[in-house]
């Protein structure tokens, strides 16, 4: 499902249970030992996921560990993102003489819990949620919004090391299945992504082009079909151990 709003050169893999076997590195054993069972599985099919991402670039299975913040550690030359929710876990990749950021992000279609939008977003977006709202009343626009500043900050970090608030990335979505985030700090970097809804899921993606400072392209495609971060008052965006 993911594939469908990748660009070109981005490997992925996703799974919608923890059922398949998934081992783990040891190193990766270790990182979740103590953890509840239901988190170490999601973890373990996330990896497997990132696994199969990578070996579909040609690349042998490796330990991915947390890096700073919690951003996965990805082999030399590659850049990624992982993400999870309820019913869903995903991986991309790409070698980073392609793309060089990569952030992705999945999220329950529903509202967002009461009093969240306030803290995520600003004035003009949640104007701009009203409008989107009006025109097409059957996307989550508030769950999609703050999946798309995941996105942003998940392709971020990695490429700055720098923190970026909520209110750092001004989103402005498409109903044809594109965004837009215009980010606040010195580098002002303009990034483009895409969405999907479908069935209970949000997804959202970022990536952004060797050698270029804005994102990819739109894609021509509406992205609605057929219709990591907890959103509980943190103050910034931040990967978490993904």
């Amino acid at each position: 499902m993911i594939e469908e709003i990748l660009p070109p050169g981005v490997r992925s893999a996703e799974a919608f249970d923890d059922l398949a076997p998934a081992p783990l590195f040891p190193e990766e054993a270790a990182l979740m030992a103590g953890r509840r069972q239901r988190r170490r599985a999601q973890f373990a099919t996330a990896r497997a996921c990132a696994r199969r991402a990578l070996a579909e670039l040609g690349l042998p299975p490796a330990p991915i560990l947390p890096g700073a913040g919690g951003a996965p550690r990805w082999p030399d030359g590659v850049v990624g993102s992982i993400t999870h929710c309820d019913g869903y876990r995903a991986a991309v990749a790409a070698r980073a003489s392609d793309v060089s950021a990569l952030g992705i992000d999945a999220e329950p279609a529903g509202p967002l819990p009461r009093g969240v939008l306030g803290l995520i977003s600003s004035a003009t977006e949640r104007a701009a949620l009203e409008r989107l709202g009006a025109q097409a009343p059957g996307v989550c626009w508030d769950r999609l919004l703050f999946s798309a500043k995941e996105s942003v900050y998940k392709a971020w970090f990695p490429a700055t090391g720098m923190w970026l608030g909520f209110g750092d990335a001004e989103v402005r979505l498409a109903p044809t299945g594109t965004f837009t985030a215009t980010l606040r700090p010195a580098t002002a970097l303009r990034f483009e992504g895409r969405w999907l809804q479908r069935a209970d899921l949000v997804l959202t993606m970022v990536g952004v082009l060797a050698g270029c400072g804005c994102g990819t392209p739109p894609v021509e495609h509406g992205g609605v079909a057929g219709s990591g971060l907890s959103p509980g008052g943190a103050p910034g965006l931040a990967p978490g151990i993904a």
